[in-house]
Order: C-alpha cells, then structure tokens, then sequence
C-alpha cells in the first residue's frame, strides 16, 4: 500500500515538473512519516507470515491447509503493498521535481500500485470467506472440490484479476491522476474528462463493495451454522476439527471488519465525487471538500495492511485460550471475593426467622 505522509508536508513532494517553480526542501516530519509507516506495516506483516508458515507446515494434510496458503498469500501481498509504493514514495522525497515523462511514470505506478494491492486484500478476503463457507456447510463436498493445486490456481487468478483491472489506464479506460496534497495518485475522480473515468471507478468500487459484501453473507452464514452446531452439540466429529473452524471463521470475521472500516470510505468517496462531478464539474470549495475526504479515507485504508497481520497475530487459538484463562481466573477470583464479603448463614438466619 502507497505509504503516505503528513498533509502538512504537501509542499515536500510533487508528482509533476514545473519549470517555473523552485526545488523544494523535502521535509523531514514526512520522510519520517513514511519510513515508520513502512516499518511498522512490514514488522507487522513479517511476524505474521512466520506464524502462518510455522502453522502451515505443521498442518498440511489438514482442512485449515487451504486456509492458511490463503492467509499467507493474503498477508504476502500485504507486505510488498507496503515495500515497494513506500520505497517510491522515499525516491520522490529523495528527488522531489522530476521530469515531466518521469513524474507520469511515478504517478502511473503508484496509482496501479494503490489499486493493485488494494483490491488483491479485498478479493482475498472474499475467496477466504467462501472457502470457509463451503467448509462449513458441505465438508463432503469442500474436501472433494477444495484441494492445493486448485488453491494456487485460484490465488493466480485473483491476482491476474487485480492486475488487470489496475492496468486498464495504459489500455484506455480511466486514468490516475495526482490527488492532493500531492504525494499519492490514485483514479481521476475529479472532474472526469470523460465516460471512461467514470465506468473505471465504478468497476474498482464495485469489484471491491462487492468483495465486502460477499465476504459479509458467508462469514455470516458460517458463523451461524457454528452456533447453531454448537448449541445443538452437533458440530463435526472431532473436537480439534470444530475449533479449527472456530478460529478460522472468527479470524475471517475479523479481516472483514477491518476491510470494511478501513476501506469503505475511501470507495464511498471516490464514487460520491465522480458521480457527482461528472458532467457538471466542481467549483473550488466542492474540490476541496472531495480533496479532504479522499485524503481522509486513504489513511483508513492504509492501515487495512497495518491492521490485517495483527487478526492472525491475535486472533489464533492460543491467545485467545490464554485470554480466555486469564479473564476466567479474574472472574472467578472476583466471584470469590463478593461470597466471602457475604455471610450466607445470615441470609438462612434471617430467612428463618
């Protein structure tokens, strides 16, 4: 994800050349900025990716196999989401007046990178959640359709999928333009100059909505299948197995929520602006309240990636146990402590007479 600095620092970075404007002095606070949020999203992802393959070479030949290559890929995608805009973005801090041809490549990158890695999360999100589904409500037929090969092949295409929609500008549909206060690129959404900026945001906004609310109904119906199951005291036939998909969906769960709050705004956004200038343009105060909002849901939906890694880091079966241990123990001591404060033969004796 195109890692991104303070808004106070606009001035540190432009993505266009302009001859008659001095070099700026890039600024500290952002450079700054940057470097930590690389960091902290990498740290993030890479303690994950080690927990996820220790979990994945211990469970191979298990149902939660297919999950955990899924998860990887997920939390891998994360990681150069994080590396490889961040990187660009610190050259432009480095060098920040490019030439004309340069700062169209730059800008070009980072949009398709933005897009790219912003809807490979979301996608993954939803294939996780369906496989999960179908794990759930027909293991019989989960474990004749769902194996690793087929895995593979449908994490090549959610990828292929992702990139082909973040190539469309360079074929002709849509385009990425500079978005304030200059130091990202992202979907020309104001001031559309034409119908294919408009068909583009809407086929990124509705691929990823989509993804969002297709995640929502299967993680919703395995959770209450789950519950229903464990009610009923009919839930698979081994204990590990049903725990197993406890924690899957409860991570699933997780993922949702915060692809939800940290990427809907941003869509929300865009679809507002582009729908409501296209045609009819925006005058100065319009701009800068679109500006405002599309800056706003960007740094929401940079911590999707920050805050994705932490779901497995936290969310797994032995944190959760232990928390659980911890809360029991703290309850039951406080339990203890309100009995012993009362005297239950008073209660008998003054009940008695």
């Amino acid at each position: 994800m195109l890692a991104m600095q303070d808004q106070n620092s606009s001035t540190s970075s432009v993505l266009v050349h302009r001859s008659n404007a001095s070099t700026p002095t890039p600024s500290p606070k952002g450079s700054w900025m940057v470097v930590l949020n690389m960091t902290l999203g990498m740290a993030s992802n890479i303690v994950a990716l080690v927990i996820l393959a220790k979990a994945y070479a211990r469970l191979r030949r298990r149902s939660k196999a297919v999950f955990l290559l899924f998860a990887s890929s997920l939390v891998t995608t994360d990681l150069f989401g994080h590396a490889l805009p961040g990187a660009l973005v610190l050259i432009l801090h480095s060098a920040p007046v490019l030439p004309h041809h340069l700062a169209h490549a730059h800008c070009q990158f980072l949009g398709g990178s933005l897009v790219f890695f912003g809807l490979c999360p979301l996608l993954l999100g939803c294939l996780m959640a369906a496989e999960r589904c179908l794990g759930v409500t027909r293991p019989l037929l989960h474990t004749a359709l769902v194996t690793t090969p087929r895995a593979r092949l449908a994490l090549g295409l959610v990828w292929l999928l992702a990139l082909g929609v973040a190539l469309l500008p360079s074929l002709g549909l849509g385009a990425y333009a500079s978005q304030h206060p200059g130091t990202w690129c992202f979907i020309r959404v104001l001031d559309p100059e034409d119908a294919s900026d408009l068909g583009f945001v809407l086929l990124f906004s509705g691929l990823a909505l989509g993804s969002l609310a297709l995640a929502l109904v299967c993680n919703t119906v395995s959770g209450v299948v789950l519950l229903r199951a464990r009610l009923r005291r009919k839930a698979c036939p081994s204990r590990a197995a049903k725990s197993h998909d406890i924690e899957m969906v409860v991570q699933l769960v997780g993922i949702m929520v915060v692809s939800c709050i940290c990427w809907s705004p941003l869509l929300i956004f865009g679809l507002m602006s582009v729908t409501s200038s296209y045609g009819h343009g925006h005058d100065d105060q319009q701009k800068g309240y679109y500006r405002g909002l599309l800056v706003t849901g960007l740094r929401l939906a940079i911590w999707n990636q920050i805050l994705d890694p932490w779901v497995y880091i936290l969310l797994r079966r032995a944190v959760l146990r232990r928390i659980y241990r911890i809360t029991g123990r703290h309850g039951n001591a406080l339990r203890r402590s309100i009995l012993q404060r009362w005297d239950v033969s008073s209660f008998y004796n003054s009940e008695k007479k």
